[in-house]
């Protein structure tokens, strides 16, 4: 696997790109080191990495199992360290889940998706981030 950042401005902008996608992500820093807005920061892909990690495979957990997904968002809220590094201390998950959805079911399958599954969660974990999840079915 392999990643490429490309300066699109004189300050912070980059355009990542990846070997695997033909997508392109949008990444810009803070206004106080010259960010202009253009993109998501670096912390903020790490929280979209957890939660899109998670969540496929709970979409996947969950459609071999029959249940009848009708939407699916996911939050994912981080809190950090006030000394630099300001690493994530905390992340929280929460799956927010539409259909006719068996919660027991729904539930064994966030805890496959997050705890086993997810390898982002892993690495954060390893790290000694400590990681939550909350499931919420209408």
């Amino acid at each position: 696997m392999k990643t490429v950042l490309q300066r699109v401005n004189n300050a912070v902008h980059f355009e990542g790109s990846s070997t695997s996608s033909p997508v392109k992500v949008n990444i810009d820093g803070p206004a106080s080191i010259g960010g202009e807005e253009k993109g998501v920061r670096p912390m903020e892909l790490v929280l979209m990495a957890l939660g899109s990690c998670s969540v496929f495979d709970l979409t996947t957990i969950l459609q071999k199992q029959r249940q009848d997904i009708q939407d699916i968002k996911v939050e994912v809220e981080g809190d950090r360290r006030e000394e630099i590094p300001n690493i994530f201390t905390k992340i929280h998950i929460s799956f927010y889940l539409k259909g006719d959805i068996d919660e027991i079911k729904a539930q064994k399958a966030a805890e496959l998706a997050v705890k086993k599954y997810c390898s982002v969660h892993d690495m954060l974990a390893a790290g000694g981030v400590d990681i939550t999840y909350s499931i919420k079915i209408n």
